[in-house]
């Protein structure tokens, strides 16, 4: 399994270079990693950005599964736009049982409709006029 001519190498790793450091695998491991390890990051309490409403926890769960809260609520979608996105994310992975579908996107279509004001984010210390990050 495992042969030894100056480096470890196991038998899925013929087809590198002889002599080839695993150290471009441990770096690309790593990398693959960061992002992961970031988005396990455990959130105080992950509802408190999506607008009350009986589908709340429902929309926290299919949609922060994936990605923040804020990709939600930037968006400003007609009732048919909001159908068709919870359509693909749902293709794509997304947790939305067939019975919450039609609740699902009325919540969504009622909270972030074009006619809601645009999402204006929190903003941070960094984030304010003058200030320079290092």
């Amino acid at each position: 399994m495992f042969r030894n001519s100056g480096y470890w190498k196991c038998d899925s790793c013929r087809g590198m270079p002889s002599g080839m450091p695993p150290a471009p695998i441990f770096l690309l491991m790593l990398s693959l990693a960061v992002p992961w390890a970031r988005a396990q990051k455990p959130q105080a309490n992950p509802t408190a950005d999506l607008p009350a409403g009986s589908m709340q926890a429902k929309a926290t769960t299919a949609c922060t599964e994936c990605h923040e809260a804020r990709i939600v609520l930037q968006q400003r979608l007609s009732k048919p736009a909001w159908t068709k996105e919870v359509d693909k994310m749902t293709k794509w992975g997304a947790l939305v049982d067939p019975a919450d579908r039609d609740a699902l996107i009325d919540y969504l279509s009622t909270n972030f409709s074009p006619d809601k004001p645009a999402y204006e984010p929190q903003r941070t210390a960094a984030d304010k006029p003058g200030k320079t990050s290092k």
